[in-house]
């Protein structure tokens, strides 16, 4: 562990499917080496969604860490740690939200995206309008250098910025640093129905699942929706299967899928059972790592907990410091 801070978060509102593996996570894994990793379990984030069900953040919570864990982030090399476990995190998003203009917030693209996302709840909240500015809280308490997000992702890190430069400019001191973009290429992987793989359009392959669910779950994925009969030669550009086998099938194999799906060589079905075979190749290492850390929920909490620790150390120092600077400390 060297060089630059880092950070970023998941929500626990429920299961971590491959689109947060392979959007996220799958990054964090490679950059634990190389940089001063902090990752957080965004539980308070968790109540835009949960706020009629917060009794289901606790175990989602543990879930997200089992996940975490099984995929590939070390302890011993990067800081996990639980935000609601660090009132910092609070305390610092109410002094932002006294500065943060109401018209920079409605232009977020995602408070619109979200809410037409997501039906089943009312995400009309203050809380979640107001949700980049806990956003930016928990970024510059642990001074981040950089944030690795997606191409799509850079607009609401450039309103953290923009937050920060203002409040460094009312109070005349440069407390926090404004983090940099880490662009990370993520590739399309969309859920059984073609639609973005989420747990709101329940069309997700999760990390927790059975090899009989995933089977299941990938034979009812949609392929291409113009080939009605076997004989029918497809496209694998608009096939919603194929890219999963540009991530996980060796290839030769994706060439071969290509060059016979084009000429009705190969019927969708046989294409699915192929998958399934190079997914579950892939995915069983940490299904079996998976099991063997649930089973062990009393080391997953210490680990937790550690980490809660050291990064609370952090954002208490920083939080006197912001307080100094405006003379309320």
């Amino acid at each position: 562990m060297a060089g630059k801070r880092i950070l970023s978060g998941m929500q626990p509102s429920g299961q971590l499917h491959l689109g947060n593996y392979h959007g996220a996570l799958k990054n964090w894994i490679s950059m634990q080496d190389d940089f001063d990793c902090f990752f957080f379990i965004a539980d308070w984030h968790s109540l835009t969604t949960l706020y009629e069900d917060p009794h289901l953040i606790k175990n989602f919570s543990f879930e997200v860490a089992v996940d975490w864990l099984s995929s590939g982030l070390d302890p011993g090399k990067c800081t996990l740690f639980l935000q609601s476990a660090i009132p910092e995190h609070a305390e610092l998003h109410l002094i932002l939200s006294m500065i943060v203009p109401v018209p920079w917030l409605e232009r977020n693209p995602t408070y619109k995206e979200k809410q037409d996302e997501v039906k089943s709840v009312d995400m009309s909240s203050y809380g979640f309008l107001g949700y980049p500015v806990l956003q930016t809280a928990d970024i510059i308490l642990y001074k981040a250098h950089a944030v690795p997000v997606g191409v799509d992702q850079v607009p609401h890190l450039e309103l953290s910025r923009e937050i920060i430069r203002r409040f460094n400019k009312l109070y005349k001191k440069k407390v926090f640093i404004e983090p940099d973009a880490k662009i990370s290429d993520v590739p399309k992987l969309n859920g059984i129905d073609g639609r973005k793989m989420s747990k709101s359009y329940n069309n997700a392959i999760f990390l927790s699942d059975s090899e009989k669910q995933i089977t299941k779950k990938v034979k009812a994925m949609l392929t291409d929706p113009a080939r009605g009969l076997r004989t029918d030669p497809g496209d694998p550009d608009v096939c919603n299967l194929f890219p999963m086998h540009k991530i996980y099938s060796p290839r030769e194999m994706q060439d071969e899928i290509a060059s016979e799906c084009r000429k009705a060589g190969i019927g969708c079905g046989d294409c699915k059972l192929k998958l399934v075979d190079t997914l579950l190749e892939s995915m069983r290492p940490s299904m079996e790592k998976r099991k063997e850390i649930a089973g062990k929920p009393k080391e997953v909490h210490e680990i937790i907990h550690a980490g809660t620790e050291k990064a609370r150390k952090v954002a208490q120092a920083t939080l006197q410091e912001a307080k100094t600077a405006m003379k309320i400390a």
